[in-house]
């Protein structure tokens, strides 16, 4: 992995890679983030670990327990479903705003995210899919133009990736292939209540998807995890 620019904090950097690792599905929910164990795996000081837990912590990745240390946030089954339905309310109106305010440059950011799904999906890389899936309606709220949905988004996309990371079906993709395709589709024919309709149903499959017991633990290979 190539080394990151040393003008960017470490602190960042930390938090980046942590946030990565669980977006990714490598950390799964209710895992301890220890800091010794990560201080001695990123070669800084725990102050520096505690302070990235610490941003982790407001954005809702992580859970600060007193005396017992910070762990990757584990959704119970209401919370899924509770955070489903949010994101029902609000990525119709997101799909309003990006139809009434997308410009020509906007939409080949669009086709050009879903090329990068394609070649994820081609190379057979599940990881990366399921990053650039949730990244897809994170760019749908920064195309949309309003600054506080984006920031709800910035907070719900994690989130919903680790709700599929603690109850996702093992057997099924990050999101079906063709779904994110037909909603830009029905964007770029500005079509806004066909991209509605398309874009609920795609939020339904997901929940569908989801298998509401509780999961095994696995053991984390921090070493290969961040190294």
């Amino acid at each position: 992995m190539d080394a990151a620019p040393t003008t960017k904090p470490a602190i960042e950097q930390i938090a980046e890679r942590i946030t990565d690792a669980i977006m990714e599905h490598r950390l799964p929910p209710g895992v301890k983030l220890g800091e010794d164990r990560l201080a001695q795996t990123f070669n800084v000081s725990r102050t520096k670990v505690r302070q990235a837990l610490t941003s982790l912590s407001k954005e809702g990745l992580v859970t600060l327990h007193p005396n017992r240390g910070a762990y990757v946030t584990r959704p119970t089954r209401q919370e899924a479903l509770d955070l489903m339905e949010t994101r029902r309310l609000i990525e119709p109106e997101i799909i309003r705003q990006v139809i009434a305010r997308a410009t020509p440059k906007d939409l080949e950011k669009l086709k050009a995210h879903l090329e990068e799904e394609d070649r994820a999906r081609e190379e057979g890389n599940r990881r990366l899919i399921i990053s650039l899936t949730g990244k897809f309606h994170m760019l749908l709220a920064e195309l949309g133009g309003n600054i506080f949905i984006q920031k709800l988004m910035s907070e719900l996309c994690p989130l919903t990736c680790l709700i599929i990371a603690l109850y996702d079906a093992p057997q099924m993709p990050a999101c079906p292939e063709d779904e994110h395709a037909r909603i830009v589709e029905a964007i770029i024919n500005k079509d806004v209540e066909g991209a509605i309709h398309l874009m609920l149903h795609h939020l339904n499959h997901i929940q569908d998807a989801l298998h509401l017991v509780d999961p095994e633990a696995r053991d984390i290979h921090w070493e290969a995890l961040f190294g």
